[in-house]
């Protein structure tokens, strides 16, 4: 029995995401695979997509890209959200990597280091983070247009909450930027893609739904982690638990230590609403999470179990992040490379 953590990927779950996704869509239907997967090993992720039949992907800077590519082969499309920084030239070039130029030094550079080499615009809508301003992009449009991107994209900063007044601002922002251009447009992530088909354009690009996170409420459970029981104790009345002493056993209490902690991904705000399963019986953290070790009370289940799981359907990611006061992307993108990993169909 190892002493690490087991995390469980099911590829035929994230595979079934995916097609329901793309369902749902008249259009293409890309995928996001950035931060090595969202955490989950992007060589692995990638290949059974593209099994699938998803032919263009996204990552974040051109460092993904290079490992995605010699994952994949020369044939999908590979997009870069960073846009071609000044040490990217090579990578870009020589990968076959498509950037998403983010300024008018962006394209400046692109065009003068690698005329006639693919690329597309990211346009800022409104988030303020990345891409061109309307003002920018109104003064170098027709300049741009003529040396012919082969996709316009933004991103949507409230998709998650489909009431919010920004989804439909951006919009409108989005296409005074892009209608009449006649290139391909890609507005829409996992929260867009189920705002309707308005935010659909011509290409979709889920990411968290994809790996069974919110807001796409009927994806299906991507990720396992079950972790190895490495010590159980008595503790009498009155004996405490881990740093702080923040467990105090009111009766006798049967303690399991198992292996995994902040370290791992676990983070240690979360202990006090997150529990442990044993099939189906939970059993609360007791204490504080440390760096690779979790005390969990397992008294009422009766007997010492050898694994105990804190990520599954009873207990998902988005669970997991609500206990910790974040999101999903999160919890996910921390998993630490201590887990040994499962892969299973695809």
């Amino acid at each position: 029995m190892s002493s690490t953590g087991k995390l469980t990927i099911d590829l035929d779950a994230l595979v079934a995401n995916w097609r329901a996704l793309d369902a749902q869509t008249a259009v293409e239907t890309a995928v996001v695979v950035k931060a090595d997967g969202y955490g989950l090993g992007m060589d692995r992720i990638a290949r059974a997509l593209a099994r699938a039949g998803a032919r263009t992907f996204f990552v974040a800077v051109p460092k993904e890209g290079v490992a995605l590519r010699q994952a994949l082969g020369p044939k999908p499309d590979i997009h870069v959200f960073s846009g071609h920084m000044a040490g990217d030239t090579d990578m870009i070039s020589d990968l076959g990597l498509t950037p998403m130029l983010n300024s008018t030094d962006q394209i400046i550079r692109h065009l003068e280091a690698l005329p006639g080499h693919p690329f597309g615009i990211q346009l800022d809508s409104g988030m303020n983070r990345l891409g061109m301003e309307p003002a920018e992009w109104a003064a170098v449009r027709d300049m741009v247009l003529a040396a012919s991107p082969v996709l316009l994209i933004s991103h949507l900063a409230c998709a998650d909450d489909p009431d919010h007044p920004m989804n439909a601002q951006q919009l409108a922002a989005f296409r005074e930027m892009t209608d009449g251009t006649g290139v391909p447009r890609c507005f829409a992530q996992t929260g867009g893609m189920l705002l309707g088909p308005e935010y659909h354009f011509d290409m979709c690009r889920p990411g968290i739904g994809l790996y069974g996170g919110l807001p796409f409420e009927t994806a299906r459970p991507v990720v396992t982690l079950d972790l190895p029981v490495i010590q159980t104790r008595m503790l009498e009345v009155g004996e405490t638990v881990g740093y702080g002493n923040t467990f105090t056993a009111t009766r006798e209490t049967r303690i399991a230590t198992v292996s995994s902690g902040y370290g791992d991904g676990i983070h240690r705000i979360m202990g006090p609403k997150t529990v442990l399963y044993a099939d189906e019986t939970s059993c609360p953290v007791a204490g504080r999470i440390s760096m690779d070790s979790i005390s969990v009370d397992i008294t009422d289940l009766g007997h010492d179990p050898k694994w105990l799981r804190i990520l599954g359907e009873d207990q998902t990611v988005d669970d997991l992040a609500d206990n910790a006061g974040t999101i999903g992307y999160e919890i996910l993108t921390a998993m630490g490379a201590r887990y040994d990993r499962l892969y299973t169909g695809g």
